[in-house]
């Protein structure tokens, strides 16, 4: 697959302003999601060479991967959103007419979007909190806040993507489980 197909799955669905959010959020997220993940493996790897080969561990491992976990956690929310990988408790959703589910999908995207928003601001208050403790990691000295930085971000960013679910359900006359992914069931998906 060349880089320039990759980007273009990287691009958003809904027009203006709006898809340059989505894209740039998608971006972000991938990234992210990434560089956590490589730099876990490459840690973890590194760690058990050093350990079984050499005879000493890498002093900070657990901590990094920690702070990589926080990381993929939080930008892994909302890449889950942007592809409509949430959990879904769908009987009775499934059995309502279509007006019904596009009226419920909007009402449920603007409620999670909403609750996404609050999370965001009580972890910004949780780290605030933090801050003023100067708690510092035992192996790389680095304030415990700074670690946390990702939960918020990661509210934020599946907050927006929500928040654009809802908007693209609104202006559209499918039914959308996020801003590029059609409600429905895959082939080789089936119902419980």
């Amino acid at each position: 697959m060349s880089d320039e197909h990759e980007l273009k799955e990287l691009d958003s669905a809904l027009p203006g302003f709006l898809g340059v959010i989505d894209t740039a959020i998608g971006r972000i997220e991938s990234f992210f999601l990434a560089i956590g993940v490589l730099l876990m493996a490459l840690n973890t790897s590194a760690n058990v060479v050093g350990r079984y080969l050499l005879g000493n561990s890498i002093f900070f491992s657990e901590e990094l991967n920690r702070i990589l976990i926080i990381l993929i956690t939080f930008a892994g929310i909302s890449y889950a959103a942007r592809h409509g990988r949430h959990i879904r408790m769908s009987a009775i959703y499934d059995a309502l007419p279509p007006k019904l589910r596009k009226t419920l999908m909007v009402l449920i995207a603007l409620t999670t979007a909403l609750i996404m928003f609050g999370l965001c601001y009580y972890a910004v208050n949780y780290i605030g909190t933090q801050a003023s403790r100067g708690r510092v990691l035992p192996s790389l000295q680095i304030p415990v806040w700074t670690i946390l930085v990702w939960v918020p971000v990661g509210f934020f960013m599946t907050g927006v993507q929500y928040l654009l679910t809802a908007i693209k359900n609104l202006t559209s006359k499918d039914i959308y489980l996020s801003t590029a992914v059609l409600e429905g069931y895959d082939d080789g998906e089936t119902e419980v």
